[in-house]
């Protein structure tokens, strides 16, 4: 079911946990969906002893497209007519991300209805890891 511009307000705010407890093997089975294959994300031994970071950590387009997966859970799929973030903090193995999506704008534009929408994921701890904006079509 879509969203209806006649629903939405200024300021409403929509909340998904949108990763629970992100596992080693979700970031392997994403490097093989993406073709991306740094061993940042996948080799435990490059990541620590050649890199010097404490862990393999999660893409950062993992995290845009699970951020993503919110918007659309919100506004519908097919809805979304622009999206884009910034990456604020990496994700580690064992982080579980919950996003949240804020109704900056209703609108109308050459007939057709949108919403400006911002949007923030945080770690467990309430780190920021996404932050960014979208723009979605709606219905009236």
């Amino acid at each position: 079911m879509a969203l209806k511009a006649s629903e939405l307000s200024v300021g409403a705010t929509y909340e998904e946990q949108v990763v629970d407890n992100l596992t080693r093997t979700q970031l392997v089975q994403y490097a093989g969906t993406s073709g991306d294959y740094n061993p940042l994300h996948t080799d435990e031994v490059f990541a620590t002893q050649v890199a010097g970071y404490p862990a393999v950590f999660a893409h950062g387009m993992l995290s845009m497209g699970l951020t993503g997966k919110a918007l659309t859970n919100y506004v519908g799929d097919g809805r979304l007519t622009k999206y884009g973030v910034r990456f604020k903090a990496q994700v580690w193995p064992g982080d579980s991300l919950t996003t949240t999506i804020t109704v900056d704008e209703v609108r109308d534009e050459d007939g057709s209805h949108y919403a400006d929408l911002s949007v923030v994921t945080v770690n467990q701890e309430g780190t920021p890891v996404i932050q960014g904006s979208a723009t979605a079509r709606l219905d009236p």
